[in-house]
């Protein structure tokens, strides 16, 4: 899998929130996704134990049309310095997630990022990052709210409210299951967010989280504890281990 190279990993908190502000600036919000031409979707995730430096990514990839079926699972662990701070997520977290990547095989369609993308202060969340560093169509699918107006949808699958932040819609905060708690879904790259929206309840199978995020969560945790691939997959997955700093 191709994955540009945008800047280098080792930058401070300060220097990250003007590269955040500079690369807003690439992010494409649409088209449409063809939901027809969709085969594969991948979901991204990291764990890591709370103050340890190592990180764990994991990538799922799903078949669209039964996102119950894997395709094919990769993980990676890096250790990082860099610090956990709300809104930074991305240099924390993506250079690990890169060395998932790296392994893939498969060429998925699309990506649901643990994270926000556009739904973010500076309009540049992991997702986002992620969508600029493939330039592959990204979703944000987050579990709790980072920037905007908390707001409540309907009760039932489906129903969803605006996100709004400064009077923009930055997003959508969606019921993926009866009295469950929303998710909070908005535009990475290359999709608009009515795509979005309707790409995660596609893959929403009984479950608060769409399958490729749900199955790549368990995926993380289980290489996290085990050191090695935590789903029955068609491939055993290899776990590359590396220091990043």
């Amino acid at each position: 899998m191709d994955i540009r190279v945008l800047h280098g990993w080792d930058i401070t908190p300060e220097e990250t929130v003007r590269l955040q502000e500079r690369l807003s600036t690439s992010v494409v919000q649409g088209p449409p996704l063809d939901a027809e031409n969709v085969q594969l979707v991948a979901g991204v995730d990291v764990s890591s134990e709370k103050e340890h430096p190592l990180l764990t990514a994991g990538i799922v990839v799903c078949r669209a049309h039964d996102p119950t079926e894997i395709v094919e699972t990769t993980a990676a662990q890096q250790s990082t310095s860099f610090p956990y701070i709300p809104g930074l997520l991305a240099f924390r977290e993506l250079p690990a997630v890169v060395g998932a990547l790296q392994q893939l095989q498969s060429e998925p369609d699309a990506f649901l990022v643990d994270g926000h993308g556009w739904a973010h202060p500076r309009r540049f969340g992991i997702a986002c990052h992620l969508g600029l560093l493939l330039d592959r169509p990204t979703v944000g699918v987050a579990k709790s709210l980072l920037v905007g107006i908390e707001a409540n949808p309907g009760p039932n699958m489906g129903d969803f409210v605006p996100l709004r932040d400064r009077g923009e819609e930055i997003g959508r905060i969606v019921r993926t299951k009866e009295r469950t708690q929303s998710l909070y879904i908005s535009v990475g790259h290359k999709i608009d967010l009515p795509s979005a929206v309707a790409l995660v309840l596609r893959l929403t199978h009984g479950y608060r989280l769409p399958e490729p995020s749900r199955l790549a969560h368990l995926h993380v945790n289980a290489v996290r504890k085990t050191g090695h691939g935590g789903l029955v997959t068609p491939a055993t997955p290899h776990v590359a281990q590396q220091r990043l700093w």
